[in-house]
């Protein structure tokens, strides 16, 4: 897809404040810093749209980025070591399972996990859920431009054992850097449109 038209056009913590348009919506889910704000400027083009932090645990709401008049991408807080209180970070868990739970319009979730190291717990967890839900999961393995090519084969490999990912969940190599994955990732996107 040829991106030119996108804009954030919301913040939202409850599912009266969703956008209506009735769009398919691809949530991005993963750990604090995995990269999901560089996956989403590189997949619209776009350097700063998605605001990139050093500070992990920035996002706080359901942000929703609209796409060329035809979908959302729409981010979800990360999970990890966000140095939050506790009752804060349930606050987040209920708003997104409740998103990830009850949204029709959410068509599947894209999981970011970085694919130098071995998925985290939390990674897991998330996928489980998604299993769970019977929700289509597009794996996402980030920072792939970091591994020499000899060794991204095992790496991968390794990600999709950890993960025990369904056979129907595609796992994509991805650089936000080079762009490597970019063209892969959107046609599973436009296959669930």
């Amino acid at each position: 897809m040829k991106v030119h038209n996108v804009e954030m056009i919301m913040s939202a913590v409850k599912p009266e404040q969703y956008p209506e348009e009735g769009y398919p919506e691809f949530a991005l889910a993963g750990r604090s810093n995995v990269g999901k704000s560089s996956f989403i400027n590189r997949m619209i083009s776009r350097k700063s749209l998605a605001r990139t932090s050093s500070k992990p645990g920035k996002t706080q709401t359901l942000n929703f980025y609209k796409i060329e008049e035809q979908l959302f991408f729409v981010d979800v807080p990360g999970y990890g070591y966000a140095k939050v209180s506790k009752k804060e970070r349930e606050a987040w868990g209920k708003m997104i399972e409740q998103y990830l739970t009850q949204r029709e319009q959410l068509k599947a979730v894209l999981l970011i996990v970085d694919v130098r190291h071995s998925p985290t717990e939390d990674d897991c967890l998330m996928y489980d859920f998604l299993v769970h839900y019977n929700i289509p999961a597009i794996v996402i393995a980030t920072k792939a431009d970091k591994i020499s090519k000899g060794k991204l084969a095992k790496h991968v490999k390794i990600v999709k054992e950890q993960l025990d990912m369904r056979s129907s969940d595609p796992l994509i190599p991805f650089s936000s850097e080079s762009g490597m994955g970019m063209e892969q990732a959107w046609k599973e996107i436009e296959s669930y449109m």
